[in-house]
């Protein structure tokens, strides 16, 4: 299971003197919090409102290794939180200062014709189908439907078709990721993307992902009142764009 390899490789490196300073189980984003010696970093995970149903966690004395221990449960709180931890460590450690800072479809060539798009994300998908590729757009959740949105039941029988995928972030936090890899092989792109994917690239190295596009939070304070807020643009505003390579 792929989330139980990345919770490893997540405790890995997890050192005696992290701290939470704070963290939220929230709308839109669950966060967590962290500082070590280098400073701070935020973690973030897209909350699935519709996934939450009558779940109650079990966690009583919250800890970074407590939550992260959390990231393959069956408990969809327990789940985001930790995915928010891992973020956050991954962000301690990542390093951007030499990533692109680019718009996802613009690593999309004339070598593309068919695309997937994991997520219905409306301005990518308006600048994809622009571009005049042909795309396949799946959506889990019907509020978020419109006339040309696929259900995600499709999604294994339309992902061998295509050559690219681009996919939120939220795929590992549903557990639908390994799927999608798998019936995805044909493709030669596989992107996450969105605020949910700020893991360490190493920490999907050979899974078949290709690229994260996400982002790193600079202005932590402004950000994290935003996000108390329940705020997406003003989040975002506080952040910084990258994609970045994960290799083979």
């Amino acid at each position: 299971m792929l989330l139980r390899e990345i919770k490893r490789k997540a405790l890995k490196l997890v050192e005696e003197d992290f701290r939470i300073i704070d963290f939220s189980f929230a709308l839109p984003y669950t966060y967590v919090l962290i500082e070590g010696e280098r400073g701070r970093a935020l973690g973030v995970a897209m909350t699935l409102p519709e996934e939450v149903g009558t779940y109650r966690t079990s966690i009583e004395e919250p800890s970074l290794e407590v939550f992260i221990e959390r990231a393959d449960s069956l408990n969809v709180i327990e789940r985001t939180l930790a995915l928010a931890a891992i973020n956050a460590v991954s962000q301690y450690y990542i390093d951007v200062s030499n990533a692109p800072n680019l718009d996802v479809v613009e690593l999309l060539d004339d070598s593309f014709e068919k695309v997937a798009i994991i997520g219905n994300m409306p301005p990518v998908v308006r600048t994809i189908r622009e571009r005049g590729f042909d795309v396949y757009v799946f959506e889990r959740n019907p509020k978020l439907w419109d006339r040309n949105t696929l259900s995600d039941a499709l999604e294994y029988w339309l992902l061998p078709e295509v050559d690219a995928v681009i996919a939120s972030g939220s795929a590992i936090l549903n557990g639908t990721l390994e799927m999608m890899l798998d019936r995805a092989k044909r493709a030669k792109f596989f992107i996450l993307t969105g605020p949910t994917a700020q893991l360490l690239p190493e920490f999907l190295r050979g899974s078949g992902v290709t690229h994260l596009a996400t982002m790193k939070v600079v202005d932590i304070d402004t950000a994290l009142v935003k996000l108390k807020l329940g705020s997406f643009r003003g989040f975002e505003a506080g952040s910084r764009k990258y994609i970045i390579g994960v290799g083979g």
